[in-house]
């Protein structure tokens, strides 16, 4: 192969570490360095804790991390202004839109909560749940936090909690 058929090559599959430049390298976050932090009181009704969140550079806009919320521990409504995909790694959970029923979600359970629908998330009454978060940012942000979700909104005191 001549030289220029070699460059040519090279250039199709996307260079080779000779031709990498710094912003385009692949890059690791070691689990280990992933601090686990409270959920803040402003946001979140119980005990939640949050953990490897991750926010792409742009041209990229998607970020999430891992969030576990002990029993009936829940976030407050919220909207996303490009939606939101919830995917649960453990436990049992519940969602709910504004106006719709509660839902139960479970292990391998995947939500999508579209643009700008209010809604909350959180762990059943009886049991933890985690979930993997992902939105995606629009003009930097992701999230707009609303009021708190009340015990009678939850279903704790009634007990009212569909499938």
């Amino acid at each position: 192969m001549n030289p220029k058929s070699i460059m040519t090559a090279a250039m199709a599959l996307g260079a080779t570490t000779a031709f990498a430049e710094p912003d385009r390298e692949v890059s690791v976050t070691r689990a280990a360095s992933q601090v686990a932090t409270a959920g803040a009181p402003e946001y979140f009704t119980g005990s939640v804790k949050v953990q490897s969140r991750f926010q792409a550079s742009s041209p990229a806009r998607v970020g999430g991390g891992l969030v576990s919320f002990e029993a009936a521990a829940r976030t407050a409504w919220h909207t996303h202004p490009l939606g939101q995909t919830l995917v649960v790694t453990e436990g049992v959970g519940l969602v709910q839109h504004w106006e719709g029923n509660i839902q139960r979600i479970g292990l391998g359970d995947v939500v999508w909560i579209p643009p700008g629908v209010k809604h909350w998330h959180g762990a059943a009454p009886e049991s933890g749940m985690s979930h993997i978060a992902i939105a995606e940012a629009l003009d930097g942000k992701t999230v707009d936090w609303m009021e708190h979700v009340s015990d009678e909104q939850y279903g704790q005191k009634s007990g009212d909690v569909g499938e």
